[in-house]
């Protein structure tokens, strides 16, 4: 059974609100730090982009929607962002709790640190400097639901019958009590045109490696229901520079020459 770090959780209630992307099991936003806010996710030919601004943090955030535990496995850049592995869903993850979800600053250091996440330009990225920059542009997450063991026949679920004084009352509320405790309910979640010219393309953007921050985490035990995740999201990211450039984000028209700028009809006199 492997074992992945979970950190301390906050309740991230957000809806999907172009600034995160809803999946069936989890949520995924970047946020700028700086500011506190998620960047707005734009759609391009199907896929998912938001517009990253050099030297500045972020952090990824992402939201368990189900009522059972699961295991979010993160690269950024194509490295898994606990080990530093060249990233596959195989690879330890967060474990995010029942409606809960995890804020991740940087690549873990230890059970007590990470370094920053950072926009920076390509050659200044961690999967640059670590030989592997073919990747360098794309937030992933690989989600696993945790394995349940099948019930026991419901024959053997039922309590065993008795005979003396009471036995009847005694049953019925046993009964009731097992029906309440099989129902398999989920637990109720918590109640969540300008005339500028495009630019030209800049460097490639990517994360680098930032300075120390502490964030606490700790082992725990899961074991996946399979082999392949349930669900994968892929956001991908690059300056608003070479997102205009590539066509994600639409370029404001250019302003024609006017000839006669000034031209008005005479305006009233003042008072």
């Amino acid at each position: 059974m492997k074992q992945a770090p979970i950190a301390a959780f906050a309740a991230l209630l957000s809806a999907w609100t172009g600034a995160a992307h809803a999946g069936a099991l989890v949520d995924l936003a970047v946020v700028n730090r700086a500011t506190g806010e998620r960047i707005p996710v734009h759609t391009h030919r199907g896929r998912l982009y938001v517009a990253g601004t050099p030297g500045a943090k972020y952090s990824l955030l992402v939201n368990n929607k189900t009522g059972e535990r699961v295991l979010a496995v993160v690269s950024v850049d194509g490295v898994n962002v606990i080990t530093g592995d060249t990233a596959a869903p195989a690879q330890s993850g967060y474990v995010l709790n029942p409606w809960g979800g995890v804020d991740i600053d940087g690549w873990r250091k230890s059970m007590s640190e990470v370094a920053a996440f950072v926009f920076t330009a390509l050659p200044g990225s961690y999967a640059a400097r670590t030989g592997r920059p073919g990747n360098v542009g794309v937030i992933g997450v690989a989600v696993f639901r945790e394995y349940q063991p099948p019930r026991p026949p419901a024959s053997l679920q039922q309590p065993a019958p008795f005979s003396g004084p009471g036995a009847r009352g005694d049953e019925a509320r046993e009964s009731a009590g097992g029906a309440a405790r099989d129902s398999g309910a989920p637990a109720s979640p918590p109640a969540g045109a300008s005339s500028r010219i495009a630019p030209k393309p800049e460097e490639k953007l990517g994360t680098g490696h930032g300075e120390r921050e502490a964030s606490e985490a700790r082992w725990t035990d899961f074991r996946r229901e399979s082999a392949y995740p349930a669900e994968m999201i892929s956001i991908y990211y690059d300056s608003r520079a070479n997102l205009i450039a590539q066509g994600v984000f639409p370029s404001a028209p250019r302003a024609e020459p006017n000839p006669f700028p000034g031209f008005r009809f005479t305006p009233d006199p003042r008072g």
